[in-house]
């Protein structure tokens, strides 16, 4: 069977330098639109939410009508500092079900969520709340464009991470087409019988315990399980690759052997060396987004002897 690439450490910084010098130019390239946009959205979000709780005076009010529509919940969200993610204020309002009909129908729940983010809420940004007195017009303004700006760039950050992954995947899905493999349905892989055959790749199925971007059937009778990762920052890319492609590397060839399965991170953006290095250690190939014809050579030659 034909061994994995194991790239040096030299060849894994260059391959670094040009994908960084790549990222940096999507950047520049990237219009504001964008950001101007969501800005728009949110700013009016804001002000909804000001009015129609007089100035957060008056939440209990209007609050079934707030928490029910979904860009015044973000917003409401977003009145803590720093901002409580859905999940966490489900979970610290007491497993609270965000949704009209719940709300409607549970008044102690509609409380617990209000309490939530009162409990947490930003003094900076509404500092007449903590002195229980009303805004002043530019104490109302800052807080609107501060709030607004916070969920826009939020907004713009996940969007970007989800449209830089989503055309990696495309890409390996065209680089895949180009040599004639075959797409198959998502799939549970449990064994490796159930795995896409020689010639084959399936999207988004479980492999074993934990699910891969790619799993492909290899003329060898290998199965290749590979995950596209971007990264915005050397900091993101210790959870991007080492934490979670990485980690899943580790349980694929506990589950597989090393002689079942081909663990592969096709990656992008701005990644810490050191990083890369550890991850390739763990037993996880490496392939850049901007070199797919690496990836497709060595699909091409893992072929029985």
């Amino acid at each position: 069977m034909k061994t994995p690439p194991r790239w040096s450490d030299n060849q894994l910084s260059e391959g670094l330098t040009e994908a960084k010098a790549r990222f940096r130019q999507e950047r520049l390239d990237e219009p504001a639109e964008a950001y101007t946009e969501a800005f728009e959205i949110y700013q009016g979000s804001v002000k909804k939410l000001l009015e129609a709780s007089v100035d957060l005076t008056q939440l209990e009010q209007n609050a079934l009508e707030l928490l029910s529509d979904p860009k015044t919940l973000t917003a409401f969200r977003y009145l803590a500092g720093p901002p409580i993610s859905t999940d966490d204020l489900r979970t610290l309002a007491d497993d609270a079900f965000l949704s009209r009909a719940k709300l409607r129908n549970d008044p102690a729940m509609v409380t617990r969520v209000l309490e939530v983010v009162r409990a947490g809420l930003d003094k900076k940004r509404f500092p007449w709340i903590l002195e229980d007195r009303q805004p002043t017009k530019a104490e109302r303004k800052a807080a609107v464009i501060a709030s607004a700006a916070m969920l826009a760039w939020s907004k713009v950050s996940t969007d970007r991470r989800s449209e830089g992954k989503n055309q990696q995947e495309l890409q390996v899905e065209k680089a895949l087409l180009g040599i004639d493999f075959v797409k198959v349905p998502t799939r549970r892989v449990s064994t490796t019988n159930l795995a896409p055959q020689p010639g084959e790749f399936c999207r988004e199925s479980t492999l074993g315990t934990r699910k891969a971007d790619f799993i492909i059937g290899l003329y060898d009778q290998r199965i290749m399980a590979i995950e596209c990762k971007v990264s915005n920052s050397s900091t993101n890319s210790v959870k991007r690759l080492n934490n979670d492609a990485a980690a899943k590397a580790q349980a694929w060839i506990n589950q597989f052997g090393t002689l079942g399965v081909v663990p592969v991170a096709v990656l992008g953006g701005v990644f810490k060396l050191g990083n890369l290095i550890d991850a390739q250690n763990s037993g996880l190939t490496l392939f850049w987004a901007h070199d797919l014809n690496q990836l497709v050579d060595w699909i091409k030659e893992a072929k029985p002897i």
